[in-house]
């Protein structure tokens, strides 16, 4: 069976989901039957790799059975037409439409798996088209992460931070305690005004006034 499909499937892999097909087999193999288990496990061994390998596939069995006319139908054309044929003349010999015909050509395309550490060692153009030199980037060197925060970003935000914790630090007493409380050790409004004896009221109070202090000192400096 390995050798009648693509070499992404791996060896292993059907050993194992062979190695299920043989425990069920053994299961329920009956000898009243007069039947060897031989030839039973390698009845359940071959439909169990192939309910996997259907079960894995991404393309339907309508398409598939789509897929599997792709190939000879163009070998046909090239055959009558040459290499020169065109879309609609592959359309009509697979009666589909033209959006089906690209959509199929699309879920056929082959799909190739790389490593983000495997180095491209192929001649590097860019440099001198004289120098047989390779280069040895890998994709996570060549790939942007546009997830990652650039180093501007993060040199803009340190900074803020840095001025943020001076500012705080100018706050009353009162003030920069409610804000540590609330926004770091994320305590409710309602255990802060139990901890220093006043209104959850006043507490909002207190941490409005100093945000708004904070706030206002961030706009004039970033005006």
């Amino acid at each position: 069976m390995k050798q009648k499909l693509p070499k992404t499937i791996e060896a292993d892999e059907l050993r194992s989901i062979g190695l299920s097909g043989l425990v069920a087999a053994a299961q329920r193999y009956e000898p009243s039957r007069r039947k060897s288990f031989a030839s039973y496990a390698a009845t359940r061994i071959r439909g169990a790799i192939l309910d996997e390998l259907r079960r894995q596939d991404p393309m339907s069995r309508r398409s598939r059975a789509r897929a599997k006319r792709l190939g000879p139908a163009i070998s046909k054309l090239k055959q009558e037409r040459g290499t020169n044929y065109s879309q609609d003349s592959l359309c009509v010999e697979l009666h589909m439409s033209e959006e089906e015909l690209a959509s199929l050509i699309e879920e056929v395309r082959p799909v190739r798996l790389v490593s983000f550490d495997e180095v491209d060692a192929r001649p590097d153009f860019r440099d001198d088209l004289l120098h047989d030199e390779f280069t040895e980037d890998s994709l996570h060197d060549i790939i942007p992460d546009h997830s990652c925060v650039s180093a501007f970003d993060a040199l803009e935000r340190k900074e803020i931070i840095s001025l943020l914790a001076e500012r705080i630090a100018q706050l009353r007493e009162l003030q920069k305690k409610v804000l540590a409380m609330y926004y770091y050790e994320n305590m409710p409004l309602s255990k802060i005004a139990a901890i220093f004896g006043v209104s959850e009221a006043r507490v909002s109070q207190i941490r409005s006034e100093a945000v708004v202090v904070l706030r206002k000192y961030f706009t004039k400096l970033l005006a």
